[in-house]
Formats: C-alpha cells, sequence, structure tokens
C-alpha cells in the first residue's frame, strides 16, 4: 500500500509519464492542427483543451465554428458531448474521497478529471492509501493536462509540417489507450461493458449513424452493468 505524499507523487509522476502524458501530446497536436485550420489562435486553442478537456467538446467547438455556428449553439454541443463526465464524477469522487465535504475543491476535481485519469485513478487507487488518493489524483491529473496543453500548441504551429492525414489519425490514439487501460480496470463490469459496446457500434452505426455513439454507449454500459453484477444463486447440496 503506497503512502506519503512523497511516495504518491512520485508513483503519479512515474504513471503519467509512462505512456499516458505522451498519449494526450501526440492526440492534442492533432486538435491543434484542426484548431490552426479553423482560424481559431494558439491562446483559443490552448485554452480550449483547459477548460473543455474533452477531446469530442473540443472537436465539436471546432466544426461548429468552422460552420459559422453562433456561440449558443457551440456552448449547447460541448456540453453535450461533455455530459458523459457526470456519471463519471459521480462514480468516481466516492473512490477518491476521503471525507472531503469543500465544494470548491470538489468543482476542481471534477473540472480535472478526464478519461484517461478517470480510468488510470480507478485502476491504481486500490495500491494506494485513502488518503493520500487525492493527491494522486491531482499530481496524475495536471500532469497529463499539462502534456496536452503541450499538444495542442505544437500541433497548433506544426500544422503545416505534417500530412493533414497523420495529424487526424494522432486523434484516434488516446480512445485506443483508454480501451487498454479500461480492459485492465479490475472488475468484470467494466469489460463486459466495453466488449458489448464494440459489439453493437457496428449496428447502431447503421442504424442511427447521428446518435451511435450514444446508442452505444447506453446499450453497452447498461448491459455490461447489469452482467457484471449478477451473481447466480448458489444451490446447497
Amino acid at each position: 500500500m503506497v503512502s506519503g505524499n512523497p511516495e504518491v507523487m512520485r508513483k503519479a509522476l512515474y504513471d503519467a509519464l509512462s505512456l499516458p502524458a505522451f498519449i494526450l501530446l501526440f492526440t492534442m497536436m492533432g486538435f491543434g492542427s484542426l484548431a490552426h485550420g479553423a482560424g481559431f489562435g494558439a491562446d483559443m486553442a490552448a485554452l480550449a483543451t483547459v477548460f473543455i478537456w474533452g477531446l469530442p467538446g473540443q472537436l465539436a467547438m471546432v466544426e461548429l465554428s468552422a460552420t459559422g455556428q453562433g456561440l449558443v449553439a457551440i456552448v449547447f454541443a460541448c456540453s453535450l458531448a461533455n455530459a458523459r463526465f457526470l456519471p463519471m464524477v459521480v462514480s468516481f469522487v466516492p473512490a477518491m474521497s476521503s471525507g472531503r465535504t469543500n465544494l470548491c475543491a470538489m468543482l476542481l476535481d471534477a473540472q480535472l478529471l478526464s478519461i484517461n485519469s478517470w480510468a488510470m485513478c480507478l485502476r491504481q487507487f486500490p495500491e494506494i492509501e485513502p488518503r493520500f488518493r487525492r493527491r494522486y489524483y491531482l499530481t496524475f491529473a495536471s500532469s497529463i493536462l499539462l502534456a496536452a496543453v503541450a499538444g495542442t500548441l505544437m500541433g497548433y504551429h506544426g500544422a503545416v509540417l505534417l500530412p493533414a492525414s497523420m495529424l487526424l489519425g494522432l486523434i484516434f490514439i488516446s480512445p485506443l489507450f483508454f480501451a487498454l487501460v479500461l480492459a485492465a480496470v479490475p472488475g468484470r463490469a467494466e469489460r463486459l461493458s466495453m466488449l458489448i459496446g464494440c459489439a453493437t457500434i457496428p449496428i447502431a452505426h447503421v442504424l442511427l449513424p447521428s446518435i451511435d455513439l450514444l446508442i452505444t454507449g447506453i446499450i453497452g454500459g447498461s448491459l455490461g452493468f447489469a452482467a457484471g453484477k449478477f451473481r447466480p444463486k448458489r444451490h446447497a447440496d
């Protein structure tokens, strides 16, 4: 069991720099190039990474801005794309909390949460003493956020140096890494949700391509959770 601030921070930095920070660095290079092509300034692209902190929402902002949509439509689309963080926060805070009730601190914690930090922290928390879990989370989340901002700026200023197809391909590195991390998270429900989601997405994309991810998430997550919690009764001999 890892305890003590220095040990926990070293572990968080090691876990972040071992792969997740570099994954986000390269992924956000793709977003930075798209923001450059859509006419955003470098500062706006970096702020979008910090405050939206969710690639689907950031891509929605770029695409809607490029088509001339208004501010209200862009904010609504970004909020809808990031609505998935609500159940993530609800499931994550109890695993990290050590009895804190400070609303400002909890809002900061929620703002820093991403899919990568959610998956990695749930994987590592069993090895960390509960009162040091928030320290681990803040160190890990801040590290990968800084890497994401750096990647955004690198992609923005280097947009003309790399082929567009390569920059777009970088965007898909992060979802692939998240899937691999989630597969290693203890718990049958998480793994079943991912497997059912992978099986559902081709059908949902053919039938309702505009909301295929939403349908896949609802079906895969619900069935995976139900199957993971189900335990057949054992009959006594």
